[in-house]
């Protein structure tokens, strides 16, 4: 919690980290980096907060693919309260698929892409 008694803005962030995290584990594009040195990275990220979370409360962060692109997707956040009994937050973040050992952008794998287009809703 931050002075005004709510949850701060960061954890949010960290909320739709977790979300991005599990998806990666789903799609196998953590195994992937393990193995290949390529794998996203976030280029960009936003979050509209629509209402405070104040403690307790239990919330489910979840994503999904919105958009899917040569080297890149968009994923989509939501965070809902229990407490509230609706979404508290949404956002969106911008991955690239990136090669870390040549440093650049890079088409994202034909299997991380079918991975990520069964999860496009």
């Amino acid at each position: 919690m931050d002075a005004f008694q709510h949850v701060n803005n960061t954890v949010y962030l960290r909320w739709f980290e977790s979300a991005r995290i599990a998806c990666f584990e789903r799609t196998g594009f953590d195994a992937h980096m393990r193995a290949h040195r390529v794998g996203p990275i976030l280029a960009e990220t936003s979050c509209r907060f629509r209402r405070p979370l104040a403690y307790p409360d239990r919330v489910i962060a979840g994503t999904r693919i919105a958009d899917l692109g040569d080297d890149r997707f968009t994923m989509e956040y939501a965070v809902w309260s229990h407490a509230l009994g609706e979404v508290a937050a949404t956002g969106t973040g911008l991955v690239v698929c990136y090669d870390y050992a040549a440093a650049r952008r890079c088409p994202l794998p034909d299997a991380i892409r079918a991975a990520l287009a069964a999860l496009r809703a």
